[in-house]
């Protein structure tokens, strides 16, 4: 597995039927600098389920009960994810932070802004049978001997992605060296969550997505279909950084729209 680069800069998508989808480049468990926020937008696209957009508001109140706890935990448990909260504990950035704080604060903006934005769970709920299959397929492959021995010298391999990532990271007055670094451990965090998937079932969990993302701006479409300027909609997407190019090329060849409906 390779690095993509690792832009700061929105990847916009203009979609053929209408609208537009704001892929933004975030980086995980990080409050990026407000000036590298998004603006405009008129819905949101969240890249989890509608199951994981209310575990998320649960942390965040358990947050504000214990402040810290989940990076605490996060950090005691020996996977991945303590080793990002870890790394990123060490560097002078916003965070780090559970629940992921760029996509709780949009989910916030979305529902106090024009009297509630629409919001869309892009990953399918476990009801949905084509996604619990492919869920399946993941866990058969995770299991298998070659990656059950792939989480064995995990420390090297981070320390190899990090310094791999260095060289991806494109320039930007918004972001400073600790921004920088911290997009490079986010980087390995994100080939390690990649580690138990085979290319198939990570192109056929984007194309899914790429579908699911222009069936929300469908939706957006209509539901704006008082207003004017409808064709002028925008879907924001926010995106872990090192995501963006690959969902991106999946929108470009996508096809295919999956219907889509806001979240109540």
């Amino acid at each position: 597995m390779t690095i993509p680069e690792l832009r700061w800069e929105p990847a916009i998508h203009e979609d053929p039927d209408g609208g537009t989808i704001v892929l933004w480049p975030y980086l995980p468990c990080v409050r990026m600098p407000a000036s590298m926020r998004p603006r405009e937008w008129d819905g949101l696209a969240l890249l989890c389920s509608s199951d994981e957009i209310e575990a998320m508001m649960e942390e965040e109140e358990q947050d504000k009960r214990s402040h810290g706890v989940h990076v605490e935990s996060a950090a005691a448990s020996g996977t991945a994810l303590g080793m990002l909260v870890k790394d990123l504990q060490d560097l002078e950035v916003g965070g780090p932070a559970i629940p992921d704080p760029e996509p709780i604060r949009l989910l916030h903006h979305a529902q106090n802004s024009r009297g509630g934005m629409p919001i869309y769970s892009v990953i399918p709920d476990l009801n949905d049978e084509e996604w619990a299959n492919w869920l399946s397929r993941c866990a058969d492959e995770q299991v298998r001997i070659r990656n059950l021995l792939a989480t064995i010298g995990r420390s090297k391999r981070w320390a190899k992605s990090r310094k791999m990532a260095i060289a991806n990271i494109s320039p930007s007055k918004g972001a400073d060296a600790d921004l920088g670094a911290a997009a490079t451990v986010c980087a390995a965090w994100w080939l390690e969550e990649r580690q138990g998937m085979n290319d198939e079932l990570i192109s056929e969990r984007d194309v899914r997505i790429a579908a699911r993302l222009r069936g929300a701006l469908s939706n957006l479409r209509n539901s704006r279909i008082d207003e004017s300027g409808t064709q002028g909609a925008i879907l924001l997407a926010p995106v872990q950084q090192a995501h963006v190019p690959a969902i991106e090329a999946s929108l470009v060849a996508c096809q295919a729209v999956e219907a889509m409906e806001a979240e109540k």
